[in-house]
This record gives structure tokens, C-alpha cells and sequence, in this order.
């Protein structure tokens, strides 16, 4: 069992580190969750790469066009797409990215544009990841 103060003090730094922005970054790629997926079938793993690499740059080019159409209903249905996506293969910063811009769009947030541009840098981070495992 842990110790509840040493729980207690983890809580706390998370909490601060989210507080200041210095949570540590989801990592681009999680290569051990993409394995597990794929029971360690590496010709799968390139396989679902490949694939997501290719519906993360129509993601892009869609998210910023429905943008600029103000389409909010086809951004979040987007988002949410994109988020799921993202997790099945380990893309763990843009599955992030999605949601909360999902997220804001749902509610109403002011910082929607910020969401989305960071989403946009995430996909272009994972792509240059997958290309140069690829």
C-alpha cells in the first residue's frame, strides 16, 4: 500500500506543475502502447503508422478549413475523431490536443483558436515523428 503522504505530496506537485504549465508533455509517439496494440506485430504497427499519418494530414488540412467556414459542429466531430485516432496507434500529444480542443468547442471557450493551432503543431510533431521511423 502507498503511503498516503507520499500520495498526498505526488497530488500536490501534479497539481502545482499542471498549475504552472510545467506538467511533463504527453510524449509524441508511445511506441510501447502502438507494440501492445499490435501484440508486437511490427508490419502492423508500420501498417497503422502509415494509415494514421495520412488521415492526421487530412485531419489537418479539414480542421483548418472548417475553421475558416466557422463550422464548429464539423471541428468538433473532427476533434473527436482525430483523439481516437490518435490514442489506438499512441499518438498521446495529439489524442491530448484533440480533447481539449473538443473540449473548448463544446463549452464554449474563448481559447478555441490557441486549441486548434496547437493541435495543428501536434499533428505536424507526430507526422515528422511517423516519417522518420517510416
Amino acid at each position: 500500500m502507498a503511503n498516503p503522504a507520499a500520495v498526498d505530496m505526488s497530488r500536490e506537485i501534479q497539481r502545482i506543475d499542471e498549475t504552472l504549465g510545467t506538467a511533463p508533455a504527453a510524449p509524441v509517439l508511445d511506441l510501447v502502447h502502438l507494440s501492445r496494440q499490435t501484440f508486437g506485430d511490427h508490419a502492423l504497427e508500420i501498417e497503422l503508422l502509415t494509415l494514421f499519418e495520412r488521415q492526421a494530414a487530412q485531419f489537418a488540412a479539414r480542421l483548418t478549413e472548417s475553421r475558416l467556414n466557422d463550422d464548429k459542429i464539423a471541428r468538433m466531430e473532427l476533434a473527436h475523431m482525430l483523439k481516437g485516432s490518435a490514442r489506438s496507434v499512441g499518438a498521446c500529444a495529439v489524442g491530448a490536443a484533440a480533447e481539449a480542443y473538443e473540449t473548448a468547442l463544446r463549452q464554449g471557450d474563448g481559447a478555441q483558436a490557441r486549441l486548434c493551432d496547437a493541435l495543428v503543431a501536434e499533428i505536424g510533431a507526430a507526422r515528422a515523428e511517423i516519417a522518420g521511423l517510416l
